[in-house]
């Protein structure tokens, strides 16, 4: 059995934290669950339970929140809150050998890489990670007809960015010889043939679920009409390759579907070298049966792709790698269409594909934000069939939280004063010095930051604006001031037992700050000045400016420092 005391100063601390955390009142109802919870003698004397909480709430109420929040720390603080379990651990694939692991992301160059793109690949990738073995990012590029010449580098620089693993990169339209390769040998096996049938009259065989005459003819006819394919014989339109499979298959989709088809545009890469190009599920086996592939992750759209695929596998007597399928994820009130954005570019709504309002990865990453913060957004989904949706300011306040408990730890405090305004302080004269990093921080350097102040600062305008007569500020890590005078004590510890107290402001010295400009996410910027350690920053370096957030140094030009805000 518990004592009293002991029980009364759980209830206590609990009473302080609820009140803290609702403006100064504490709910009785929310601790009585707590001591019954707790107390095994209160579970059979709920009435005792009430009665001892409410006069514990009772006089906790009576005090004010300043009251209450040094009350908590007289007693140490607020009570640490455990770590939830992980739901996010990876579930196991099967058949996989750790250390032989192959899998890949197959991205089309219409556009660089988005948000999009980072949680789809990037559940290849953590699970290449898992287990050891070989991430392949190909380009899968065989349609000029949706390309962005632009797209090849950003693709790779995204993709190196984002996954980290990223073993082997592959672009399609410098395998065609392969994949010529494959369809001659399919051909001659009379696995594939050349369909020159009407494209409307070839839509009525498949509903009669009937074969086209052209797929009797002999595997030498069949090679003859593909040479005159790629020598221009055969003119666009006229013939398709097609895979011999069941016509009265129960799903219309696996009824001879084409592999090939004629398309004379000309490609970025390879200009008018090719005219037959393959299309996606011939390219696709080609490529994950030749670079062994072992697990396949897909959005379930295409399902019947991946049973498309297995035919040829089957075709060739190869056993297709493990698909796994994965529902869409569809985040309201952001555009991930590459051609919608690239569209917006082309009227100037955006600069570029790097404009900072858009979600792709270079601008997420300029901003900085670290590749795990969507890696770990892309683990919680992991592999679930389940369509989802998500608001936008609901996605980046997960991205936000993500990035915070990556890079918070270690990031650098600094200062930045948006339209520094001087506040004379009398009696002020001091050298301060703050710390680099945060508290806890086996790397921070104990006053670090060091400053020689006068008797004045520069704090923000806004700031000034209000700062109220008799009311007590604090300028952050400094002093205590009230009416443009230093009080008497100026302790931390002083400013937190005052009740009608002011805010905790942040400052700069009058001399020796930096100009600093602060690119928003809207695109809009803030301009200011911020201490002279931002001079030692290199460009790439996020630091966290103090009561403004989350910032990457992203230039330096004539000697204003260019940075890139992320979040708070």
């Amino acid at each position: 059995m518990s004592n009293v005391d002991e029980v009364k100063a759980v209830v206590e601390k609990a009473a302080l934290e609820n009140a803290i955390k609702f403006e100064g009142k504490a709910n009785p109802k929310a601790l009585v669950g707590k001591v019954m919870g707790q107390f095994a003698e209160y579970r059979t004397k709920r009435d005792e339970a009430v009665f001892l909480v409410n006069e514990i709430v009772d006089t906790i109420n009576a005090l004010s929140l300043a009251e209450q929040k040094a009350k908590l720390d007289s007693l140490g603080g607020a009570t640490a809150k455990k770590a939830k379990p992980s739901n996010t651990e990876l579930k196991e694939l099967t058949n996989a050998v750790p250390g032989n692991v192959v899998m890949r992301f197959a991205p089309s160059p219409s556009g660089p890489m988005h948000i999009g793109h980072a949680i789809t690949g990037g559940l290849s990738s953590l699970y290449v990670k898992k287990y050891g073995g070989k991430f392949i990012f190909r380009i899968e590029d065989t349609n000029a007809d949706n390309i962005d010449p632009t797209a090849y580098d950003m693709l790779v620089r995204d993709a190196k960015w984002i996954f980290g693993n990223v073993d082997e990169v592959v672009i399609q339209s410098d395998r065609l010889p392969i994949y010529y390769e494959y369809a001659e040998r399919l051909i001659k096996k009379g696995v594939l043939y050349i369909d020159t049938t009407d494209p409307e009259e070839f839509r009525e065989y498949v509903s009669r679920k009937e074969d086209v005459p052209d797929k009797a003819l002999s595997a030498e006819e069949h090679m003859a009409r593909w040479s005159n394919m790629l020598n221009g014989t055969i003119k666009k339109g006229d013939a398709v390759v097609r895979i011999k499979s069941d016509m009265a298959h129960p799903n219309p989709a696996m009824r001879d579907f084409p592999l090939f088809r004629i398309n004379e545009t000309p490609h970025p890469k390879q200009g008018t070298k090719y005219r037959v190009w393959p299309l996606m599920n011939f390219s696709v086996f080609v490529d994950d049966y030749t670079f062994g592939l072992t697990h396949i992750i897909r959005a379930k759209d295409h399902t019947d792709n991946a049973k498309r695929q297995e035919l040829l596998f089957e075709a060739i007597g190869a056993k297709p790698p493990v698909s796994y399928f994965t529902g869409r994820y569809k985040f309201e009130g952001i555009e991930l269409s590459s051609s919608k954005t690239r569209a917006l570019i082309e009227d100037g709504t955006y600069d570029d594909w790097n404009d900072i309002r858009i979600p792709f990865l270079e601008p997420l990453r300029r901003r900085g934000y670290h590749p795990m913060s969507l890696l770990t957004f892309a683990q919680e989904i992991g592999l679930s069939k389940v369509d989802k949706k998500m608001e936008a300011a609901d996605f980046f306040a997960k991205l936000d939280s993500n990035n915070k408990n990556i890079i918070d730890s270690t990031t650098k405090r600094l200062f930045f004063v948006e339209n520094p305004h001087e506040l004379e302080v009398s009696g002020l004269n001091k050298n301060a010095e703050l710390d680099l990093l945060p508290e806890g921080n086996p790397k921070n350097i104990t006053g670090g930051r060091k400053f020689s102040i006068a008797d004045s600062v520069l704090i923000e305008k806004a700031d000034f604006a209000n700062i109220l007569t008799g009311v007590v500020t604090r300028l952050a890590d400094l002093c205590n001031v009230v009416d443009s005078a230093k009080t008497a004590d100026d302790s931390y510890d002083s400013f937190k037992s005052i009740q009608n107290k002011g805010k905790i402001i942040h400052w700069l010295p009058t001399t020796g700050n930096v100009d600093v400009t602060i690119r928003l996410a809207d695109n809009s910027v803030k301009k200011g000045v911020a201490e002279i350690r931002v001079s030692e920053l290199e460009i790439g370096e996020v630091i966290q400016f103090e009561r403004f957030g989350f910032c990457r140094l992203d230039s330096i030009e004539e000697n204003v420092y260019n940075f890139w805000f992320g979040h708070k």
